[in-house]
């Protein structure tokens, strides 16, 4: 299901400090790139690299998703995760500011996310013999 895909998406950014977390939905748009952008940022090409890291992990372990293509690793100022149907942009703040990839979009259904506590796993006890 597409938007457990983006929340998954967007709780990987979150748990790493990504700001201004959205989604803009590509399908009415009439865009053949993605059906979706994710799209954030942060302050730090450190903190863009450990953000794009967790995405990478999670999508592995929570949807077994891996990329397509990647871009930008080797810089960290503007980071492309490509899922097919899903590309997200992960950016270093200034960089986000001056390519405005939104604005591209201005006609595209925005969703933003913010952090949400997650659910605590419960372990299960061994049972003693």
């Amino acid at each position: 299901m597409i938007t457990h895909d983006l929340r998954v998406i967007a709780d990987a950014i979150l748990d790493k400090k990504g700001q201004n977390v959205v989604s803009l939905d590509l399908r009415p748009v009439g865009s053949s790139i993605a059906d979706y952008f994710v799209v954030c940022n942060a302050d730090s090409t450190t903190n863009v690299n450990a953000i794009a890291d967790n995405i990478l992990k999670e999508t592995r372990e929570e949807l077994g998703m891996k990329p397509l293509r990647t871009q930008g690793m080797e810089n960290n100022f503007w980071i492309i995760l490509d899922y097919g149907n899903i590309v997200v942009h992960v950016f270093l703040t200034e960089y986000r500011e001056f390519y405005r990839l939104e604005d591209l979009w201005a006609d595209a259904p925005k969703k933003e996310y913010k952090f949400r506590k997650k659910p605590v796993k419960k372990v299960k006890e061994e049972e003693e013999l």
